[in-house]
């Protein structure tokens, strides 16, 4: 680096490179800014960042630092550290175009004592709209909400301290209509959520998970419009559940920050205060973020970092990574073990995780998490068991 001839060039560099509130002054790689404008100290979150924080040189959510990621001390009526797994079946055949023709497969429910055993304590069970309600607007289909619900009542079963995600898989789409969008309208789709929430309403260990992996969205204030219309909808139906606010890309963590992150972070909640809104966020680690390959390229320790720092900045949020995962392989038991290290350790701003996957997957599939009999894959093992709550 170079050096000024100077005291008086040095002084006037350092003022000219002071960075604004909230900005990045710190960490592995960084070569902008290390100090900040009067009224901000630049604290360390982690290895990677570093952030002007306005008031006191310690962040006023009690960040400390360590060596995978921040931590704070958890608000009240936050969700508590969740870790666990992704139990599909009664998505299968759901297509991202929100397509379906499938009956759905009921996932093993001895998983649920069994992963419960080694400390996970969250279940997402995924489910396709048409299955849960055949006629877009209708009532739901009776008969499948006894089976999913004969599911989603062994996971709770298999654990005192076990909250269950009701993931609707469909994409923001009906059969490639996009929600208020030229598909359904809210009200179609606020439907299936009113009359889920007189079912779940009143157990606060389920999360609704409102919709999954919203994409290629026209309109991202459109979309957020019709996540604070469900939201009051459900409200107004009795729900007190805590509830899952997906952004748009694929609901990518990466993306949320910039993309849907700041118009969702301005979703009120009828019952007053925002800790029972909950971003949903997915990231997977191989090559191309599509979760379609056995071999991982990345921890994503420098996205979620970004992500932690928007939250911590936007009110001291909460979020779910509620889809990750890779393959049976060296390189994603590293980095894989490496990004749930960095989940855990960032409580209570990253809630936890659900890897993708086990339910009615078997042991071929590629992200396969299904114990083979009672023996575990080794990406469990390895990865995800020592990042459990």
């Amino acid at each position: 680096m170079l050096k000024y001839a100077t005291v008086i060039l040095a002084t006037v560099s350092a003022v000219l490179a002071q960075q604004t509130e909230w900005g990045q002054c710190g960490g592995i790689g960084w070569t902008g800014p290390t100090s900040c404008v009067s009224g901000a100290a630049c604290t360390k979150l982690n290895d990677y960042y570093s952030q002007c924080i306005p008031g006191a040189a310690a962040p006023s959510t009690t960040v400390t630092s360590t060596a995978s990621g921040p931590t704070a001390t958890a608000p009240a009526g936050a969700l508590p550290p969740l870790g666990g797994v992704n139990t599909a079946g009664y998505d299968f055949s759901v297509a991202t175009d929100g397509s379906f023709n499938g009956t759905g497969v009921n996932p093993p429910v001895a998983q649920y004592t069994h992963f419960a055993s080694e400390g996970a304590n969250l279940f997402r069970i995924p489910f396709a709209w048409q299955l849960m309600s055949p006629q877009l607007g209708g009532n739901i289909d009776q008969s499948f909400f006894s089976r999913y619900d004969a599911t989603v009542q062994s996971a709770l079963s298999s654990g005192s301290n076990v909250f269950v995600i009701v993931d609707l898989h469909n994409y923001a789409r009906w059969n490639n209509g996009i929600i208020a969008q030229g598909g359904p309208t809210n009200e179609q789709f606020a439907s299936i959520w009113t009359q889920l929430a007189a079912k779940y309403g009143s157990n606060e260990r389920i999360i609704l998970g409102i919709m999954n992996e919203p994409h290629d969205i026209p309109s991202v204030a459109t979309w957020v419009d019709t996540v604070q219309q469900t939201v009051n909808a459900v409200r107004a139906a009795g729900s007190q559940n805590y509830l899952l606010l997906p952004g748009s890309s694929w609901a990518s963590a990466q993306a949320f920050p910039t993309e849907a992150g700041p118009l969702l972070v301005k979703v009120t909640d009828p019952l007053g205060g925002t800790s029972k809104l909950i971003f949903d966020v997915h990231k997977y680690l191989d090559s191309d973020n599509s979760g379609t390959h056995a071999d991982c390229v990345t921890d994503n320790v420098p996205v979620l970092t970004d992500l932690v720092n928007f939250l911590q900045a936007n009110g001291n949020r909460q979020a779910i990574l509620s889809e990750t995962g890779g393959g049976n392989t060296a390189s994603c038991e590293s980095m894989l073990g490496s990004e749930l290290a960095f989940v855990k350790n960032s409580y209570p701003t990253l809630a936890g995780f659900s890897v993708w996957a086990a339910g009615a997957f078997d042991t071929t599939y590629v992200l396969s998490v299904t114990p083979n009999g009672n023996q575990d894959q080794p990406l469990w093992v390895q990865a995800v068991q020592p990042n459990l709550p």
